[in-house]
């Protein structure tokens, strides 16, 4: 059979000339039965673009990968099925094809991370086609599963959170998408697995995302993030300052980019939220910025860095205290706010050059302590 497939798309005129010499090494190679060879010379083949044409991939599947499928490995395997889904014209014919090679995987123990990536990638077409419970229950059914597996190759990691990724985003939960999203960017190759154009859609939905969030209080990771570059000189480059400004607490700069936020309507929509978080983002840089001595604010302080009114200054630090940015306590009586813990973060070059300028501070006053104990108490300190 695979015989009669190559021959015929050998002889087959319309067959494209930059392809033949794969057709020739596939006969070649599965004659010798040399299956890792040819294993590498389809994966070049399915991923070459003049490959994409037409019904190439699927009938190459059909006709002549299944016909040794049990010699390759099993997950390289259904990584060519998972190419060749992409291929289908209509989603549900996508999704009939990949729920068939589901079922082949489904029993055998030691084929179950193909049957993850797998599933997955059905899951993509069941969210295409508007089936957000049944995404859900393959969510939930590969989550478990994963978390059973000693090692996990990362496009099986990868396809996971691409979907997870992109149901929380067909659901407007900001935050969730953007944590899934990030995992999803960790297990690729931007460059080599991304367009320029993916890239850009990328960068701005996760920029919205991490804006948007109700618990998402640092950007760094994304900040620090090549693919936050490809929004450079484009149209929407503007949400990468904006990010900037609320990572930096900088309330100026985010009001002088306020006309902006028109240009996409969900923002301008939050306006009320986005006031509040730059405020709340504003106190944590405010209390990052200084030295865990000086971590008691007066609410007037709070309020000229936050610019609110003081009368708003109390629900401001609740709000801060109950979504665990800050630690401390409320002196109402005194106007006091007593602070003992800032959430961690992910730091820029130039706060990353604040801390180290107050790491030297800290030296420079032990220093300055040792040397007045040594002065007041000589007979402690014996020289050699």
């Amino acid at each position: 059979m695979e015989e009669t497939y190559l021959a015929k798309v050998l002889s087959d005129s319309s067959t494209p000339t930059e392809l033949r010499p794969y057709y020739e090494k596939f006969r070649d190679l599965h004659e010798k039965k040399l299956w890792y060879q040819l294993t590498l010379q389809m994966d070049e083949f399915l991923r070459h673009p003049a490959s994409q044409q037409r019904r190439l991939h699927i009938d190459l599947y059909e006709q002549f990968i299944r016909t040794f499928a049990k010699h390759i490995n099993h997950l390289k395997l259904a990584s060519f099925g998972v190419i060749v889904s992409r291929q289908y014209e209509e989603a549900a014919d996508a999704l009939a094809f990949l729920q068939k090679l589901v079922e082949e995987n489904q029993e055998a123990e030691d084929k179950q991370d193909a049957y993850v990536l797998l599933t997955m990638e059905a899951a993509h077409f069941q969210l295409l086609l508007d089936d957000l419970a049944a995404t859900k229950a393959a969510m939930d059914k590969c989550a478990k599963m994963l978390d059973t597996f000693k090692s996990v190759e990362p496009m099986v990691h990868a396809s996971f959170y691409r979907v997870c990724g992109n149901y929380h985003k067909a659901k407007a939960e900001y935050a969730d998408y953007y944590r899934n999203y990030l995992l999803f960017l960790a297990c690729i190759n931007v460059d080599a697995e991304m367009s320029k154009e993916e890239q850009v859609q990328c960068a701005h939905d996760l920029g919205i995302s991490a804006l948007l969030g109700d618990s998402i209080y640092n950007f760094g990771e994304l900040l620090l993030h090549p693919i936050l570059t490809s929004l450079q000189g484009t149209e929407h480059a503007w949400i990468s300052d904006l990010l900037f400004a609320f990572n930096a607490g900088d309330i100026g700069r985010f009001e002088s980019l306020i006309p902006r936020l028109s240009q996409e309507l969900m923002l301008e929509a939050s306006m009320p939220f986005l006031r509040q978080k730059i405020c709340l983002m504003a106190l944590i840089e405010s209390v990052f910025r200084r030295s865990t001595y000086d971590r008691t604010l007066s609410f007037t302080t709070i309020a000229t860095e936050t610019r609110i009114p003081v009368d708003e200054v109390e629900h401001l630090v609740m709000k801060a205290l109950c979504l665990q940015l800050i630690r401390g306590s409320i002196d109402e009586v005194a106007q006091l706010v007593r602070i003992t813990w800032v959430q961690p973060r992910v730091l820029d070059t130039q706060q990353t050059q604040a801390l180290l300028q107050r790491l030297s501070d800290w030296s420079d006053r032990v220093a300055q302590v040792a040397e007045y104990v040594q002065t007041q108490s000589p007979e402690l300190f014996t020289h050699a």
